[in-house]
């Protein structure tokens, strides 16, 4: 019996062992490459101008755990020349995602830093005939402001919209013998009254915006080529 367990122990170590070796990454795939966040989205477009800003939920201090995850950190508050609207936008990007790092999610980071989740929502966003992509919407309140937010998030050529769906494309990824990069593209704005569909519209002719050879990094490599053969922007979503 003792050597029947022992049997049967070596088997289990020997396919966990096996399990681990299938889960090593063999290759890396970058949709950003050797690009710049910074120089990839507009920094103009339509009414639109931007100024740089800091990113106050979850800041990258040096050493901090969103140093760690993020390579590149883009953080911009975009205004409308006719309205005065404001839209700030923050683009955080890593080169690897693992069990260790992995893009954070915003339903998480917003209470961390004080903030109140109030709703939360999926919905597509609709850049052409044929291509559209999940996002997260959330209404958060702190010290009786409410701030709307809009994002997505980009694992590869996965746009998981729960963190469930994050862990499943990494491990599918796993699988594939392959190590992703991770993209974090949040837009949001503060107002008094819901101002759901300016801020659908400003991702949309942002993305619209962006330079074709570099767009597969916001929205995949098939999303950009969907576009480079004649997309138009519908500037709208719906929800689900």
């Amino acid at each position: 019996m003792t050597r029947r367990r022992e049997l049967l122990i070596g088997v289990a170590c020997v396919a966990a062992a096996g399990g681990a070796y299938a889960l090593t990454p063999s290759r890396s795939v970058s949709l950003l490459g050797n690009n710049k966040l910074d120089d990839i989205v507009p920094r103009a477009f339509g009414d639109w101008t931007s100024a740089d800003m800091d990113d106050e939920v979850s800041p990258k201090e040096e050493g901090s755990l969103a140093a760690r995850l993020y390579g590149q950190t883009v953080g911009r508050l975009y205004t409308n020349a006719k309205t005065g609207a404001e839209v700030m936008m923050l683009l955080a990007w890593g080169d690897t995602q693992s069990n260790q790092l992995q893009v954070h999610r915003p339903e998480v980071c917003y209470p961390a830093f004080g903030y109140a989740i109030q709703q939360t929502r999926v919905r597509t966003l609709d850049f052409a005939p044929g291509l559209s992509i999940s996002a997260r919407m959330l209404v958060v309140e702190k010290s009786g402001g409410r701030e709307w937010v809009c994002y997505w998030t980009r694992l590869g050529e996965h746009f998981p919209i729960t963190a469930a769906d994050q862990r499943a494309s990494r491990f599918r990824d796993a699988l594939s013998g392959v190590v992703t990069d991770g993209l974090l593209a949040r837009f949001s704005t503060r107002s008094a009254v819901e101002p759901e569909p300016l801020l659908v519209k400003l991702i949309v002719d942002c993305v619209m915006a962006t330079d074709a050879r570099t767009r597969r990094a916001l929205i995949g490599s098939a999303g950009a080529a969907k576009l480079d053969v004649g997309g138009r922007s519908l500037a709208g979503g719906s929800m689900r």
